[in-house]
């Protein structure tokens, strides 16, 4: 009963945050996102464009941030995020815009009075991210052991720390290649060095892993 209690707490806390932030602007600054992530933050082009929509406020604030102030190297990013074209209240605004939209995992069952441009909105909304081959026990055990201290046991991220599942799985393995060859600084300098440890199979393990986890949602 406490942990519900306290998951309750938290949910609420996280909806006042958002509620805090103007939505609609959020909304119209996404427009231009759009053009690449999607209108409902979905990505793109298997996974040349991650997926936004959904992930936490904390993590999207400080990802923009990091763009605009050059500490995390992406040249397609800097116009869109200098201060004169997007100010830290935009941010904010977008980030909660964006952190408000959910994806479903399963196809969607319409009702016989939905007309086909609600069917079509309801069908781009649905994110299912495919399974990729690699050995679930091991991927499983070592995300369980080294991972989900950040990042959740299901996945859905902490704070600072972005949600895995339901992201693209081979923008997720381009990410991992980065922090390995250090072309991407880590979020939290003293875990830095945690894939550097693992073996290549052990990262597919655990990108087959992550997966599964989506059916959990």
């Amino acid at each position: 009963m406490r942990i519900r209690f306290l998951l309750a707490l938290l949910m609420l806390c996280i909806g006042s945050i958002a509620s805090a932030q103007n939505l609609e602007k959020g909304k119209e600054i996404n427009a231009t996102c759009a053009g690449c992530h999607g209108e409902f933050g979905q990505g793109g082009s298997r996974g040349e464009y991650p997926r936004l929509g959904g992930l936490g406020v904390k993590y999207l604030e400080s990802q923009l941030k990091a763009f605009r102030a050059r500490t995390r190297i992406n040249i397609p990013m800097y116009p869109y995020t200098q201060e004169r074209e997007l100010p830290d209240e935009d941010i904010r605004d977008v980030a909660a815009y964006l952190a408000s939209i959910e994806l479903p995992t399963k196809w969607p069952v319409f009702k016989d009075s939905d007309d086909a441009l609600t069917r079509l909105t309801m069908t781009e909304r649905v994110m299912i991210i495919p399974r990729v081959p690699g050995n679930l026990a091991n991927g499983e055990a070592i995300y369980q052991k080294q991972c989900h201290t950040c990042h959740g046991k299901t996945g859905m991220g902490r704070g600072m720390f972005p949600m895995l599942v339901g992201q693209y799985t081979s923008y997720l393995k381009r990410q991992m290649d980065k922090y390995v060859k250090g072309e991407r600084p880590h979020d939290e300098e003293a875990i830095g060095g945690v894939l550097n440890k693992l073996k290549e199979e052990d990262m597919q393990d655990i990108l087959a892993y992550i997966t599964t986890l989506q059916e959990q949602q």
